[in-house]
């Protein structure tokens, strides 16, 4: 049963992993008052060309550079279109998440080679291998939070350093002062553009990091929509955590620990069909969110930053 335990809790981490890295990024994009629907798009394509790179390269610091780059310059096109252009927040995100899987589908065909008939699928590169900690990963069952790769540890330290930016620097408070009234904020002096355009890549970036993590870790190697949705399920952890980063960690665990019983039930030899296994996962999200969504109505404590998806324009004084 221990044993059990213990790698239920391995996968639980590795599975939220890549979702605390996106969610916070997320929270960060929204606290600025930037709705990014294109997460999918973005951790597809951060996944295929990490994973290219490190296929051709060996290095894996080098693919989560890229990954870095690629999801801060499609974040930065969304930011254009949303702060520049004032273009529909919506439509830009949903934009990103098409273009992105449309062109991580046919890169994931191109950049592996030509020998392979599925090109990168099925190739197999360097991985991020977990790192254990001596003496805490032989405890009992905790012992798995110690025995985790370089990017899961990263997440240990984003965590607390993301909430305390947020909420205990005076960077944070502009930050949400830009997301709740830009008006004000610009009538302070704050540069409400300058903000959005640095919170939007920068969150970017953490979603590409995301992405670099499916692909170079949880499931290493590339399949076509080896996200299986996680970009949308962000979305929905971005609402669960109330924007807030300290509790954006419970969201991943919930939809890790059930990818982890799924996993196990498969593994057993259950009858339940694959495909209803498969979902439990997202319907347990979709369940939580909903009850705890409701449950934060009735105590009046919901509410997202007051100008999100609202696109500004600096009045001429």
């Amino acid at each position: 049963m221990i044993a059990l335990l213990t790698s239920l809790l391995a996968i639980t981490l590795r599975a939220g992993t890549s979702l605390i890295f996106a969610s916070i990024g997320e929270i960060y994009t929204e606290r600025s008052g930037i709705l990014n629907l294109g997460i999918e798009g973005m951790m597809l394509m951060s996944a295929v060309t990490s994973f290219a790179t490190v296929y051709y390269t060996g290095n894996l610091f080098l693919g989560i550079l890229i990954a870095m780059l690629v999801g801060g310059v499609l974040a930065a096109i969304h930011a254009f279109l949303s702060i520049t252009m004032r273009a529909n927040q919506v439509v830009s995100g949903l934009c990103i998440t098409l273009f992105g899987s449309g062109m991580a589908t046919f890169l994931g065909q191109k950049l592996g080679p030509e020998s392979n008939s599925n090109y990168l699928v099925g190739l197999v590169g360097n991985k991020f291998e977990p790192a254990a900690i001596p003496l805490l990963s032989s405890l009992p069952i905790v012992g798995a939070v110690f025995n985790q790769d370089v990017l899961t540890y990263i997440v240990y330290l984003l965590l607390p350093l993301s909430w305390y930016y947020l909420f205990k620097t005076r960077n944070g408070l502009n930050l949400r002062a830009v997301g709740e009234n830009p008006q004000t904020a610009d009538a302070m002096g704050i540069n409400v553009g300058k903000v959005r355009y640095f919170y939007t890549s920068i969150g970017g970036m953490l979603v590409g990091i995301g992405g670099a993590h499916l692909s170079l870790s949880y499931a290493p190697g590339w399949t076509e929509n080896i996200t299986g949705g996680r970009g949308w399920i962000v979305i929905a952890l971005v609402i669960f955590s109330m924007w807030n980063p300290a509790r954006a960690i419970w969201g991943a665990v919930i939809f890790g620990g059930i990818n982890a019983v799924q996993f196990r039930l498969q593994a057993s030899g259950t009858n339940i069909p694959a495909a209803y296994l498969n979902m439990l996962p997202y319907l347990t999200t979709i369940i939580v969110l909903v009850i705890l969504t409701w449950w934060e109505a009735l105590s009046k404590r919901v509410g997202a930053p007051s100008a999100l998806a609202k696109s500004y324009m600096r009045e001429d004084k």
